[in-house]
């Protein structure tokens, strides 16, 4: 009796896409892949300067130091980043969904999109809440402002928008601003040519399968202390305990 196997997206494949210049976030974003998918876009770019780099994303959502490292990443590099949500872009996915470069953001036609505020497990002394529910705040003010010049929106649209799980279809997305353009033929993605070598470092950005609420210092301290939490179309909500979450 044969033995079928189900294919699974394993070092392989992410080695050949890395070589044609396509990273990809899938699962749970945290520290760990975060820092992956940082390193390799500089890696690509010191390979390259004007050739785009693409980003992936079928993810819940995670952490929220490491997205905001890859965004800083994202804008720092000479290049292009276009971004494609495969299936689900929520939370921080929503976020580097966004943050990738205007008119190169797209999605698949039944992709979905979800925005929202982070969480964050609070405890401790009355001083320790305070000091975190400032940091908290802080925190979302600078996220929400950032996806409101990503995409366009006002500010107050963002805040209000995000006070409650806000669901977005494909074409939501688009008419929002969230993404530019929904693929309708490969041509939309196609990678590019393969690298005549790839760059140095080279190391697959996946998400161990117990990040379920992203990884940090633990430590309940200033932004490293903070996650977005993942969300799904039916899992109930699952508070962060160590970090904040998207």
């Amino acid at each position: 009796m044969s033995d079928n196997k189900i294919p699974v997206f394993d070092m392989a494949v992410r080695r050949e896409l890395f070589e044609r210049r396509v990273l990809v976030l899938d699962g749970v974003l945290d520290d760990d892949n975060g820092t992956l998918l940082a390193t390799q876009m500089i890696a690509l770019a010191s390979a390259d300067e004007s050739r785009d780099i693409a980003l992936w994303i079928h993810s819940p959502g995670g952490s929220v130091p490491a997205m905001l490292a890859i965004r800083d990443v994202m804008r720092t590099i000479p290049n292009d980043v276009s971004t494609l949500v495969l299936g689900i872009a929520y939370s921080a996915g929503q976020f580097l969904l966004s943050a990738g470069t205007r008119g190169k953001r797209k999605a698949l036609p039944h992709a979905r999109v979800l925005l929202h505020q982070g969480s964050s497990g609070i405890g401790g002394s009355a001083v320790d809440i305070e000091l975190q529910a400032d940091d908290l705040r802080h925190t979302r003010d600078t996220v929400l402002g950032l996806i409101s010049d990503d995409i366009g929106q006002p500010r107050e649209r963002v805040f209000d928008d995000s006070l409650h799980d806000h669901w977005f279809t494909a074409r939501q997305a688009l008419d929002y601003g969230l993404v530019d353009a929904i693929v309708s033929s490969f041509d939309d993605y196609r990678p590019g040519e393969r690298l005549g070598s790839a760059p140095v470092g080279f190391a697959p950005a996946v998400a161990p399968a117990s990040s379920v609420v992203g990884a940090g210092s633990g430590d309940g301290s200033g932004a490293s202390a903070v996650v977005f939490r993942p969300a799904t179309d039916a899992a109930p909500r699952i508070p962060a305990t160590a970090e904040p979450t998207r």
